[in-house]
């Protein structure tokens, strides 16, 4: 599947969280698949329980919300959009981390190493 980088740049004029078109147009370059995820409408957006990214073997990147059915086995390194307070605390108390995307960015712009889950 191609990705449309005008489709992607038509999304963004609806968006009104400055920081999340700031996301979108840096990752447009570096990280179109991320960047049409973010570019969808939040109601689209997907929202991923802990028993999912527990399936995944490594370290994950939701470009949405992580919620908290589940439980995680191991430690693992999540970046997010965003993260319910629930699954903050499961992802702690498994010895996890969360990021979020725009922090993460900050060290890896092009997001590699990660897992996308949808």
């Amino acid at each position: 599947m191609e990705i449309n980088k005008t489709k992607i740049e038509k999304r963004m004029k609806h968006k009104m969280d400055a920081s999340l078109v700031e996301t979108i147009i840096k990752l447009k370059k570096t990280n179109p698949v991320v960047a049409k995820e973010l570019a969808r409408p939040k109601r689209r957006w997907p929202a991923i329980n802990l028993k999912d990214v527990d399936m995944i073997k490594g370290d994950v990147l939701v470009a949405g919300k992580i919620l908290s059915a589940g439980e995680l086995s191991e430690g693992k390194k999540i970046v997010a959009w965003s993260v319910s307070e629930k699954a903050l605390d499961k992802i702690k108390s498994a010895k996890g981390t969360y990021i979020s995307i725009i922090d993460e960015m900050k060290k890896n712009p092009q997001l590699n190493g990660y897992d996308i889950l949808r």
